[in-house]
């Protein structure tokens, strides 16, 4: 592709995720972001201390970037689930995920993105329903501030067991809960799909009327190798499914698609974690190499 992937994308990456909070001070991380002009997005989670989220409340403000904002760590963390069946338990994830609203505002988000909760074969029904409660609930907060809601697909069976899930249901919730909110979208991640042994084209067909975001990166689905599951490695890393030709198919099935809008560009993020022994730089700059390998060609 000849034009540049700028003209298409807002290219952003998972702040928390990237530079993980344990080995990496957060405003020096944002900082870095915000100079590196190859980033026109970035996404942000949960800030406990109300001077360091004042800080880069002013940081991400001079930046110009679109700031998103990802509530997956406020309910993976105390292990809050959006579709339990138990009110109480939902209300609890219903309450950080409006609570997320109102941060992501003050930080300069124009909405949030979740995950939905593990899920019981004997009654995905009723967890399909609490869901939409949550779901519903929490957009229609949002619309008041004009934010948006965004769900991202998880895996059903292999490391999060999210109820959605597969591509197909994605597409399903997706819809029941357009019929009452417009403000809702879902974010399709590429590191994702071998998790839920689909393929981009397969995927991004079935959800493409609903994607208003989307994520990349890696993931290892062979049983018993390093970084199995939902760990995010780094593209190349051993035994792993994503690596620059996956890249290309997937950049390949939006182009096909049309989802590619230079009037409208999408947020695309990379959702990339070092491992412990990996310097985050070098990982950053590893997916950046990606990321233009394949664009280029494109």
């Amino acid at each position: 592709m000849q034009e540049s992937i700028h003209n298409y994308f807002d290219l952003g990456l998972i702040q928390w995720m990237s530079y993980p909070p344990q080995r990496y001070e957060l405003l020096d991380t944002v900082t870095k972001v915000s100079r590196d002009p190859f980033f026109n997005a970035i996404e942000m989670t949960q800030i406990h201390d109300d001077k360091e989220r004042e800080a880069a409340r002013d940081l991400l403000a001079q930046s110009h970037m679109t700031v998103c904002y990802g509530a997956q760590p406020r309910l993976l963390g105390p292990g809050l689930n959006p579709n339990d069946l138990d009110e109480a338990k939902r209300l609890l994830a219903e309450k950080t995920l409006i609570e997320a609203v109102d941060e992501a505002e003050y930080l300069g988000a124009k909405g949030i993105a979740f995950l939905s909760g593990k899920w019981e074969e004997a009654t995905k029904d009723e967890a399909y329903q609490q869901l939409l409660k949550t779901t519903r609930n929490v957009c229609s907060y949002a619309y008041k501030k004009g934010m948006m809601v965004e769900l991202e697909v998880f895996d059903f069976d292999m490391d999060k067991c999210s109820l959605i899930g597969p591509a197909p249901l994605a597409a399903q919730f997706a819809s029941d809960v357009r019929l009452t909110h417009s403000n809702f979208g879902l974010i399709m991640d590429l590191s994702h799909f071998p998790t839920t042994y689909e393929t981009s084209k397969f995927a991004i067909q079935c959800t493409k009327p609903y994607i208003t975001h989307l994520h990349i990166g890696n993931a290892v689905v062979k049983e018993g190798c390093e970084a199995y599951g939902d760990l995010h490695p780094r593209f190349g890393f051993p035994n792993s499914a994503n690596d620059t030709a996956e890249l290309l198919d997937f950049f390949q099935v939006l182009k096909q698609e049309n989802i590619l809008d230079c009037n409208n560009p999408m947020v695309l993020s990379f959702e990339v974690l070092p491992r412990p022994d990996e310097d985050a730089d070098i990982i950053v700059a590893n997916t950046k190499r990606v990321i233009e390998r394949a664009w280029a060609q494109l």
